[in-house]
């Protein structure tokens, strides 16, 4: 169905269709449409499961404000098809190193203090990530994670654990509610010439103002030094300054949120990639656990509020991983 709508309705002669890799949370195919005219991205978003007039809206809102999103070019809303500009394969998670780490951090960052103004998308009204959502997401991370994944209970230790949760959530509903991409890292970043390629934004919410920021600089697929990393929080927190989004706030106070968002954003992270495994029987994420418990560890660790998780997840659910992970990794 998609080569016969990139024929007809899009005008593409002979087009070839390479798969590309997804997230794994979605249920979006890609394929990079190579043709006499050029290079091409198609998207079979299946209507059903995604929407695809989200990403239009989207795109055209963040292209407004000068970033590089992909142009939709044409699109079948009914069929969930669309065709978008070719990126290239440049990923920031292919080609981020030493050397440029500051250079393409802080394209990505600049990028960010423009993206989370474009709260007001036309014909488009983006939901929350409220204090429901989360604490959703934190049932899913038990349910798949720690009882399905693992056959982990936490038991007496339940009501400690969601004490120490309810901290997170408040932490991050008490922040700025900015536009959220809510998976802008390594693998949706795009490195132009001088700037930075933005995709697979449809997904976005209004949330907490460090959410992105979480997502980048404690990404599942990739870590840095902890002195860089706070380097760049701090890069990050004067541009917001600057613009005056966070007059109010010192920079303990940022740090602390960053560090509690990044433990909800990785908590949520355990539980797609356990959900891959034991749904979809896909291991292939499973690979990208153990740094996000050692995340979840980091995190917590310097707050007494949180000592629950930390103990938990050191004295549980890491050793409960590691002694399963050679047959969890099992195709």
């Amino acid at each position: 169905m998609l080569e016969v709508w990139l024929r007809t309705d899009c005008g593409l002669s002979d087009p070839v269709l390479k798969p590309l890799p997804g997230e794994a949370a979605g249920f979006r195919r890609y394929y990079r449409v190579s043709t006499p005219k050029g290079s091409f991205v198609a998207v079979d978003a299946e209507i059903s499961h995604e929407s695809a007039e989200s990403f239009i809206a989207i795109s055209c809102a963040l292209r407004k404000q000068g970033l590089e999103a992909p142009e939709v070019i044409e699109v079948d809303l009914e069929a969930g098809f669309f065709l978008l500009t070719d990126f290239g394969d440049a990923t920031y998670l292919r080609n981020l190193n030493e050397v440029n780490a500051d250079e393409l951090y802080g394209r990505a960052l600049r990028a960010l203090s423009i993206m989370q103004g474009c709260q007001k998308l036309e014909g488009l009204t983006l939901p929350a990530f409220d204090s429901k959502w989360m604490l959703d997401e934190w049932s899913w991370h038990k349910e798949w994670f720690l009882n399905k994944l693992l056959n982990l209970s936490p038991g007496d230790r339940e009501a400690s654990l969601d004490q120490a949760m309810s901290k997170i959530i408040d932490s991050a509903v008490s922040q700025a509610q900015v536009f959220m991409h809510r998976d802008y890292h390594s693998a949706n970043l795009m490195v132009l010439p001088g700037k930075v390629g933005i995709l697979d934004f449809q997904d976005a919410f209004i949330g907490p103002v460090t959410y992105d920021l979480a997502s980048l600089l404690r990404d599942c697929y990739i870590d840095w030094p902890e002195a860089k990393v706070r380097k760049w929080v701090l890069f990050y927190f004067q541009l917001l300054r600057e613009k005056n989004v966070l007059s109010q706030v010192d920079e303990q106070t940022f740090l602390r949120w960053f560090d509690l968002m990044g433990l909800q954003r990785h908590i949520k992270a355990l539980f797609t990639f356990a959900r891959k495994r034991v749904r979809d029987n896909d291991p292939a994420w499973l690979a990208h656990v153990p740094r996000t418990l050692a995340y979840i560890l980091k995190a917590s660790q310097p707050y007494p509020e949180l000592a629950p998780i930390y103990e938990y997840y050191k004295q549980v659910v890491t050793p409960a991983f590691n002694e399963q992970k050679e047959t969890l990794c099992e195709q």
